[in-house]
């Protein structure tokens, strides 16, 4: 069994905690969710078929409640946004608003995201893949668990277009440094900071929840912005 194969079959970087839903998620996931859901049943998508309208594909993992992703679909409505998340809350919460102001450029995914990558996304398909604040399992003994490991950065590779860009956030410092160091030792993505560091995120995403929160608790956030090298297979 290859180390690829091993790691999206054994290890998963998310626990469901779906905690309370209201009455109006639950209304949503039933209604709207056959609207807006892209089917993981379903295999690879067809892309030519979906975006006849758009410039760009945008992949964000774990969109949580939605805000950040509705903002971005708004701001920049020739961009198809895909939407991957397993709290259901959430995805009932973002079909909510997303239904209500008549936005038409996302649709979701209720699916674990290494296998909506393995599964439905066709090789270098997507401009832009978004992390914005996965799970740091602080506890060093789960860091196995993180979402961010080099076989996962393997996968988003073939996922990206020549040119695409990698773009994830976190405010934990330690996950951040890691972030980098395996990104730094993938030749096929290039740091889009002028220092090869962190990048600056006014320029790049609107503020999420979870950023709000971790400021509130004094922690500091860092942005990570990697492109795919035009020559990489």
């Amino acid at each position: 069994m290859s180390e690829e194969k091993k790691y999206i079959r054994e290890i998963k970087s998310f626990v469901r905690r779906e905690g309370r839903m209201t009455k109006a998620q639950k209304c949503a996931l039933e209604k709207l969710l056959p609207i807006y859901e892209l089917s993981f049943d379903k295999g690879l998508l067809d892309f030519k078929k979906i975006l006849t309208q758009y410039d760009e594909v945008v992949l964000e993992v774990g969109f949580g409640m939605g805000r950040s992703l509705i903002e971005m679909a708004e701001k920049f409505p020739q961009k198809f946004f895909i939407g991957v998340e397993v709290h259901r809350p959430g995805v009932g919460s973002l079909l909510q608003n997303i239904h209500a102001k008549k936005i038409e450029n996302v649709r979701v995914i209720c699916h674990d995201a290494v296998e909506v990558l393995k599964n439905n996304i066709p090789n270098k398909s997507l401009d832009i893949i978004q992390i914005f604040f996965p799970d740091p399992w602080p506890k060093k003994r789960h860091h196995k668990r993180r979402l961010i490991q080099p076989e996962f950065v393997q996968l988003i590779r073939q996922k990206l277009k020549p040119g695409g860009i990698l773009h994830v956030a976190t405010d934990w410092q330690n996950y951040a440094e890691y972030i980098l160091e395996v990104l730094h030792k993938d030749k096929d993505f290039v740091n889009l900071a002028e220092d090869n560091n962190f990048s600056d995120r006014s320029l790049s995403r609107p503020s999420t929840k979870f950023e709000e929160r971790g400021k509130k608790l004094g922690h500091e956030v860092w942005d990570l912005i990697f492109e795919v090298r035009h020559s990489a297979v």
